[in-house]
């Protein structure tokens, strides 16, 4: 079972306010265990694991964190308090697709998002959005990231970190280059390929839209259209799943690529309230960090300066490794 977690940069109901947690979907495994507003106290179990792990792989622990929908030149101030957060942890950053409003364009790329978040540039492995796609075949975006966005026109790819094998969707299924997002599409075919080739992984993966959200409006909220993605990562065993889009946080219990209760094989989806939905917040700016361990992870959504909507958890991953304790 996934446990998703959404994170996104926009309000709902305030667009025009860039610089919120990106959209994120965070798809956790069914041992999860989360906190939400105070902290609560931890079993002495879960501290001792805890201590094991940190003292047994170290050098094996590593951090994911960033958001999606980033920054506008319209209130770029918002995408600089995300950016601060972000300036003062170590780690790779993940930036979850309309990175540069309104249209993706190299002049925005370079106004906008460089402007905030060009300074971590080099450590961030981005994801398209659709606003990306303002310009034709998404050229802004793969001019200013080059490689690291993956095969040209493409925005599809996967790197490790770790144990853990990180998958990056476009989930622009509409777009005429990507050949759609159906069975034996050039996507899912070279997903379920590069899933293969790592069976004993804990597995992360990352796009722009999300299969469930509970946002206001259906045609934006659901992407059933993305079904084959999720029902490939299922049968992998993948643990996590991010996503942006919606302009809100939102934490979903697991669930199946079917969007039914599977506490024990499914993924967690973060979005707006639908069944399964956990945890939702509309009004924090923040950024989404995962600390990723041989066979276990936590997160946690970081609010801006000034905020302080928080939520956490830990989880341990399906395909545990051999290192795992």
């Amino acid at each position: 079972m996934f446990t998703c977690l959404a994170a996104k940069l926009w309000q709902i109901h305030q667009i025009a306010r860039i610089g919120f947690l990106a959209t994120l979907i965070l798809c956790l495994t069914a041992a999860a265990h989360a906190q939400s507003g105070p902290a609560v106290p931890v079993p002495q179990q879960e501290l001792a694991r805890r201590k094991t792990a940190q003292n047994g792989s170290a050098d094996q622990t590593f951090t994911l964190l960033g958001a999606g929908d980033i920054a506008t030149c319209k209130h770029l101030q918002s995408a600089e308090a995300t950016a601060k957060l972000i300036e003062g942890i170590p780690g790779t950053v993940f930036a979850a697709g309309d990175l540069a409003y309104d249209k993706g364009t190299p002049e925005q790329f370079k106004d906008c998002y460089d402007a905030a978040w060009g300074a971590f540039k080099d450590r961030t492995k981005p994801a398209p959005g659709n606003h990306e796609y303002g310009e034709h075949n998404a050229t802004g975006y793969f001019q200013y990231w080059g490689a690291q966005a993956g095969p040209a026109e493409k925005g599809y790819y996967s790197y490790d970190l770790g144990d853990w094998h990180i998958v990056v969707l476009n989930t622009n299924c509409n777009i005429k280059a990507m050949g759609g997002c159906d069975k034996g599409s050039p996507q899912e075919t070279w997903l379920r390929e590069d899933l293969a080739r790592h069976p004993n992984a804990c597995i992360l993966a990352y796009g722009h839209h999300a299969l469930f959200s509970s946002g206001v409006y259906k045609k934006h909220a659901l992407h059933p259209q993305l079904r084959p993605f999720w029902e490939d990562l299922y049968a992998a065993h993948a643990d996590l799943i991010l996503a942006g889009h919606e302009h809100s946080y939102e934490r979903f219990a697991p669930q199946d690529p079917q969007g039914n209760p599977d506490s024990a094989h499914g993924i967690r989806p973060l979005g707006v309230p639908t069944p399964n939905s956990e945890v939702r917040n509309w009004k924090t700016y923040g950024v989404l960090k995962l600390t990723l361990a041989p066979g276990t992870y936590h997160w946690e959504f970081i609010p801006v300066e000034g905020q302080t909507f928080h939520d956490s958890g830990d989880g341990v991953c399906h395909n545990q490794p051999s290192t795992a304790d």
